[in-house]
């Protein structure tokens, strides 16, 4: 029964340590805005409050550098797809133009037998007269 009661405080000391470790870090400075109204001297304001502009600023350059990023990944994206369109453009052109070649090729193919077959016909029609 004495080792139960051992083995039970040993598996509470290792279920609750890790629990407890997580409440003993927050107490430590984490950067971020302050409420200085609580501070009284006027020196420990200041300090405060020059603590919330230097994190700001920090925050502020931080976030710009990360939409310069985004921004310049995606002026490259779109300079990628205007040379694919415009890839993309000439391809249909030349197919365009190819089809109106060859419908026109066909056109000219159909007139040719049909001028050839009426000329012997015409003659043939001029001498029997």
């Amino acid at each position: 029964m004495r080792n139960s009661m051992a083995g039970k405080a040993a598996y509470a000391f290792v279920v609750l340590v890790p629990c407890i470790l997580p409440l003993a870090a927050r107490a430590q400075d984490v950067p971020g805005i302050e409420i200085c109204t609580v501070e009284k001297t006027m020196e420990r304001r200041t300090s405060c409050l020059q603590s919330n502009v230097d994190f700001l600023q920090k925050t502020i350059t931080k976030l710009s550098a990360d939409h310069q990023q985004k921004l310049d990944a995606t002026n490259r994206q779109i300079e990628s797809l205007k040379a694919t369109v415009a890839s993309l453009q000439k391809i249909v052109d030349d197919l365009q133009a190819a089809s109106k070649k060859a419908i026109e090729d066909q056109k000219k193919k159909a007139d040719a037998p049909a001028a050839k077959d009426g000329a012997p016909a015409a003659a043939a029609k001029e001498g029997a007269k």
